[in-house]
């Protein structure tokens, strides 16, 4: 099944990886890794054996991240971290040896109703102390979200995949991280404003959201359009459900807090009355109903389906420049809307539109915030009208919606293409590597 390279163990036995790795089924797979469980056969070590192929990886320039995975795992040992055992490669793949982690996902609990609040806080408290640890040694995971919350057999939390971790040698010259990454539902406002950002403020930020989702069994920042979802998530704007402690309320708040200057910080999170509560222990990793709330009226926890409709933004975030419609709506036969995002003033697309409208002889109709242009000749279906109409989801950051306002989609399509991305090619926004 997998390739085998020198491990420089004489006699190794050829139909393992690495003389020693008995590779089994496969557990899970993502855009550029597939995890199978394996067996070492040398200790009877159960492992899952993550394997990347390094041409996917070269191709994407993705190799520093990679190395940077290593290089966190093997210094972030925690009881709540999975841990990497050991690091192998041969020509064309690179295999990870990690902690066999066999209670699934923590989320899949809430798929199921949301958490009571007690046991709510025994998993909130091993995050926390996951992340106080990479903290203190200048660590930033900067994706913590469903995916990444493991259990094992015992109920543990285990914080897994830091491949977008950040050094403190990644800071800029003013301190802060300026990449913008991570998933929407969980991405902190000044990530997305773009200015730059404290990664362990970030961190912070994403277990509030978590804390929000056990607790409540669904998302605090939920909409079917991505920029009015921005919008919710930089001005904070959510609301506890009735059912929160006034504890729990005061420690969530807290934390999505969208000044990060005023966030609390993870030592007065340690430091809350609800955090220091003593807490029975769950009794495995198998959900129990004592554990959980049930959810009336088939409300419980879509998160994960959410995100996975959203993985396209897991890195690059809004660097896919046009159209990202597809990535959180319906897929239309034919396009009839785009969008893109930019950190250039209004003022500068709306002169990228008006320049693009008058090379196909378009009437231009304007405001601060909405550009109409309009053909002058009758088309198949009346004379085309496009509508631009520019959101500011943070001060230096914008998202402008284009859509057809009238005529035919094809002639709409083609003066997208001709027309409009020519004219504002270099003003879309793409984040650049840390």
């Amino acid at each position: 099944m997998a390739e085998t390279g020198s491990d420089g163990g004489g006699g190794a036995n050829p139909g393992l990886l690495h003389g020693r790795y008995e590779l089994g089924r496969l557990l899970g797979h993502g855009t550029f890794a597939k995890v199978y469980h394996a067996k070492n056969v040398q200790t009877g070590k159960n492992v899952a054996m993550k394997v990347v192929g390094k041409e996917k990886v070269m191709k994407v320039g993705m190799a520093e991240q990679i190395k940077r995975e290593i290089s966190v795992m093997k210094m972030v040992k925690h009881p709540n971290i999975v841990e990497l055992h050991e690091v192998m490669a041969s020509k064309s793949k690179i295999y990870f040896a990690m902690e066999l982690v066999r209670g699934g996902e923590l989320f899949a609990k809430v798929a199921k109703g949301r958490l009571r609040e007690d046991v709510a806080r025994v998993y909130f408290k091993q995050l926390i102390s996951a992340v106080d640890f990479c903290h203190r040694l200048r660590v930033y995971h900067r994706d913590l979200k469903p995916e990444n919350l493991l259990l094992d057999e015992e109920g543990n939390l285990k914080v897994t995949d830091f491949g977008l971790t950040a050094f403190s040698d990644h800071l800029k010259q003013d301190g802060l991280l300026h990449t913008t990454c991570g998933t929407p539902a969980y991405v902190a406002p000044e990530v997305i404003g773009k200015k730059g950002y404290d990664g362990a403020k970030a961190d912070l930020w994403s277990c509030g959201v978590i804390l929000f989702v056990l607790l409540a069994g669904y998302l605090p920042f939920q909409d079917g359009n991505l920029v009015s979802m921005y919008r919710k998530i930089y001005r904070g704007d959510f609301k506890c459900p009735p059912w929160f402690s006034s504890d729990a309320r005061k420690v969530v708040t807290k934390l999505l807090d969208p000044n990060p200057s005023s966030r609390i910080s993870i030592q007065k999170v340690m430091e809350s009355s609800w955090f220091r509560k003593p807490i029975p222990r769950p009794t495995g990793g198998t959900t129990t109903d004592e554990e959980l709330v049930t959810v009336g009226g088939g409300g419980g926890y879509r998160g994960k389906e959410e995100t996975e409709t959203l993985n396209a933004f897991h890195i690059i975030a809004l660097s896919e420049g046009f159209d990202l419609s597809p990535l959180f709506e319906e897929k239309k036969e034919e396009k009839q809307e785009m969008r893109f995002a930019t950190t250039r003033p209004a003022s500068s697309v709306i002169s990228r539109l008006e320049e693009a409208a008058k090379a196909v002889k378009f009437e231009v109709r304007k405001s601060e915030s909405r550009v109409r242009m309009q053909g002058k000749e009758m088309g198949r279906k009346g004379k085309l009208a496009v509508e631009a109409e520019i959101f500011a989801v943070a001060p230096t950051f914008l998202v402008v919606e284009v859509k057809k306002d009238n005529g035919d989609t094809l002639e709409y399509n083609q003066f997208c293409s001709t027309a409009l991305r020519p004219a504002l090619k270099d003003i879309v926004w793409t984040s650049t590597s840390v």
